[in-house]
């Protein structure tokens, strides 16, 4: 009989501690949720509500929306060569031209001719050691930008032209 008293307090003991961990675990999910509506409420106050959302209705609604690209390619590639240390060095250039206006490329390529001779002119003053590093040709592509909207401003009124692409580069 004594063995069966001694069990039975062991029982209780163990009920009352599953209880206990029940109850710990209900307040830490009570806390988080009580934390979690305080910070809700508070970014939803300071937010202002629903004012937020309608400029940026109006804003989507009064911009323009963004006309697709339009490449131009020029052909046939440029070549151009360089005379390094004595020796004949080539790079190879296929460019395409990024618009988002047809009529405004339409207007550009009647001065493709001085256009492809900027660009030529451009290339072949290049050095070569610099070229053959990626920094080199992102910057000799900014430049081509450059000198491209420089020749649209001037003969069509407009910057016509967005970025000058390079679709194949090949130095030799």
């Amino acid at each position: 009989m004594a063995k069966k008293e001694a069990k039975a307090p062991a029982e209780g003991g163990a009920a009352g501690g599953k209880s206990k961990l029940k109850l710990i675990i209900l307040g830490v999910v009570a806390l988080l949720l009580a934390i979690g509506l305080s910070v809700g409420a508070t970014w939803f106050f300071l937010s202002g509500g629903d004012k937020g959302a309608e400029p940026a209705e109006e804003e989507a609604t009064s911009a323009p929306a963004k006309q697709p690209a339009i490449y131009q390619e020029l052909a046939p590639a440029f070549v151009v060569n360089f005379n390094q240390n004595g020796r004949q060095r080539y790079m190879q250039v296929s460019v395409a031209l990024m618009t988002r206006d047809q009529a405004q490329m339409d207007a550009l390529k009647v001065h493709m001719p001085v256009l492809r001779n900027k660009l030529v002119m451009l290339f072949s003053s290049q050095n070569f050691e610099a070229l053959a590093t990626p920094v080199g040709k992102e910057m000799l592509r900014q430049q081509a930008t450059a000198t491209v909207q420089e020749l649209a401003k001037q003969e069509t009124g407009a910057v016509t032209v967005e970025q000058v692409l390079f679709t194949n580069f090949v130095l030799q």
